[in-house]
């Protein structure tokens, strides 16, 4: 199964791998760490919850400068670099005693996670071409799922020992992911840095601040980019708050959810290959993450059949309309980002999600949670008009640069 969902040879199997190993030590760390934080270091649930909350604020910054740097200094370069200092970062994490301790080491980790994504943005646009990126940014998003998952599974171990040197041996294999991927990164071939001419003169040096068309499709992502938080925290205090379904419908909609992202999300992006295709395909993605809120409404019904029936089908449209929205979110942010300063873009693109995964808990808790029916009516209008949105948004942002697909060979 690994050998499908990895890309036959060169840079893209290389990029594949460190994938790999990152999202590992992430689903190891994200499934265990709360109660490591809690039981072992001692800190509240509260000071958790503001920790986290002070270094996402303090990690939106982070993306758009280091990026900069991957475009000036290279991308496989800065990227190594970065993931190995986010190693260092985690393990940080080890000798955390106090809350201002733990707020500081994970604004590091969050400073270096989001600098090395960017920067791992910049060796991909600088390595890989036409259908190879198509491919291989599929491929990566099939190789995150299975990542997690695995990372997951290990994690449960510790979960069952429930000791603070099990909880010990999670953070020191999340940290050793980090130094074995960014080794695994020296692998890609040594590309040029791209030309510095943008920087002369008159010109500004973090051009996609003042791209205000970009902005605008990052915002537009943002928006549908609240769906990422659904499964995670929406869903399974719906199923228990307001369905007659029995709690393990959160796992099976977690398990519904990976199966069908390793098993079709390279064959849906290879159909998305261009703007325009990106754009149709986040429209439909508007419209079909409406009919799973829809769905996910009406599992609210009486009785455990029809319960489970709709969130079944709620988590199938989903998962379709999540895939889709990946695909053609992909393209747009790469070929709207001029070919010398993908580093910047993605950095800037990817801090619209993290801003909308940041305000997710609290907006969807305020609507959908508390609205009901009603609320989740409301989300759904909100994904069908950041959909129809993009079109002349993304029109506008290809008026004002020329037109340069990042993946065109």
């Amino acid at each position: 199964m690994l050998n499908r969902l990895l890309p036959a040879s060169g840079p893209g199997r290389v990029l594949a791998l460190a994938t790999l190993f990152i999202t590992m030590g992430h689903g190891a760390f994200m499934t265990c760490s709360a109660l490591y934080f809690t039981t072992v270091v001692g800190i509240s649930v509260a000071q958790l919850g503001l920790g986290l909350t002070i270094a996402g604020a303090v990690g939106l910054f982070a993306g758009v400068p280091l990026g900069h740097i991957a475009d000036r200094r290279g991308g496989r370069e800065t990227a190594a670099l970065l993931i190995a200092l986010n190693g260092l970062a985690a393990a940080g994490y080890l000798v955390v005693g106090s809350f201002a301790q733990f707020t500081l080491a994970a604004c590091l980790f969050v400073v270096m996670e989001r600098g090395g994504r960017a920067a791992l943005q910049t060796a991909i646009a600088s390595t890989l071409r036409g259908e190879d990126l198509v491919e291989t940014r599929a491929h990566l998003r099939a190789i995150t799922n299975v990542g997690v998952a695995v990372g997951a599974g290990f994690a449960g171990i510790a979960l069952q020992l429930d000791t603070p040197a099990a909880f010990r041996t999670v953070l020191v294999l999340d940290a050793l992911s980090f130094f074995v991927a960014a080794a695994v990164l020296t692998a890609l071939p040594k590309m040029a840095p791209v030309a510095t001419a943008a920087d002369g003169p008159g010109q500004p040096r973090l051009a996609v601040l003042r791209d205000r068309p970009f902005a605008l499709v990052t915002a537009l992502s943002a928006v549908l980019s609240l769906h990422a938080v659904l499964l995670e925290i929406v869903v399974p205090l719906w199923i228990a708050g307001h369905t007659d379904a029995p709690r393990w419908m959160v796992t099976a909609l977690f398990l519904l959810n990976t199966a069908n992202v390793v098993a079709f999300q390279v064959r849906i992006a290879k159909r998305v290959t261009e703007i325009p295709l990106a754009v149709r395909a986040v429209r439909q993605a508007g419209f079909v993450l409406c009919a799973a809120c829809a769905l996910f409404a009406a599992s609210a019904a009486d009785g455990v059949a029809m319960a489970v029936v709709f969130l079944l089908l709620a988590g199938a449209v989903h998962v379709y309309g999540e895939m889709v929205l990946s695909a053609g979110a992909w393209v747009i942010g790469f070929d709207l980002a001029p070919p010398d300063k993908q580093g910047q873009y993605q950095g800037f693109f990817f801090s619209g999600y993290a801003a909308s995964v940041m305000i997710a808990p609290t907006f969807l808790t305020a609507t959908v949670l508390r609205g009901g029916a009603l609320g989740w009516l409301l989300l759904g209008g909100l994904f069908v008009l950041a959909g129809l949105a993009m079109k002349p948004v993304v029109g506008w942002a290809e008026r004002t640069r020329a037109p340069q697909p990042a993946h065109s060979g």
